[in-house]
């Protein structure tokens, strides 16, 4: 299986490829459109701010790539929020995948929001042997609010999109690679789809 986690300068990749290698494969970092496509799963992080991270993506072309994948896309965090329509974050306009907004948070919670939160409403494979209120680790200030593609919830003074689906495209706003045996489990169902 060929896994291609996208190289854009907006990721921590490191991280994802080792949590890969644990579950007994490879992964390839690359920013080459005919690797990106030739990928039988494509993983899109992404950390940082969204202007700039989309700033990247198009410099680099990869804006106009990943819309048209056909294999399994999985965004995580950042990557997630760019595959919205906008976000509030540096009035970007993300890459219209999933069709709704990333909204910051209001003044009635700390943000960013980081650490442990709880899941539910999992309704995707992605969440195969993942149990209702699992904890998952999220570093974010942004979030994207309840929609039709949404697959998981959590509630940080509001209750918002936790992960995405739409077709073969994935997002989680948490990171599976920092979310002990739970993110590792959801990575493997991930690569299983």
């Amino acid at each position: 299986m060929k896994i291609v986690i996208i190289d854009y300068g907006a990721g921590n990749i490191q991280s994802i490829k080792f949590a890969i290698q644990r579950l007994g494969f490879e992964a390839i970092l690359s920013n080459n459109e005919t690797e990106i496509k030739t990928a039988d799963k494509v993983i899109f992080p992404g950390v940082g701010e969204a202007s700039s991270a989309m700033r990247m993506l198009r410099q680099s072309k990869l804006d106009l790539v990943i819309p048209t994948l056909k294999k399994p896309v999985l965004g995580i965090c950042l990557g997630m929020q760019l595959m919205c329509t906008k976000s509030e974050e540096g009035d970007t306009t993300g890459l219209g995948i999933f069709d709704a907004p990333v909204i910051k948070f209001n003044n009635s919670v700390k943000v960013p929001q980081i650490g442990w939160n709880q899941i539910s409403q999992l309704n995707s494979p992605l969440f195969n042997n993942i149990k209702e209120l699992e904890y998952v680790y999220l570093v974010h200030s942004y979030f994207v609010a309840e929609c039709d593609e949404t697959i998981a919830i959590s509630d940080y003074g509001v209750k918002y999109s936790t992960a995405l689906k739409k077709d073969n495209f994935y997002g989680v706003q948490f990171h599976p690679e920092k979310s002990s045996d739970a993110g590792e489990q959801i990575l493997k169902n991930f690569l299983e789809l």
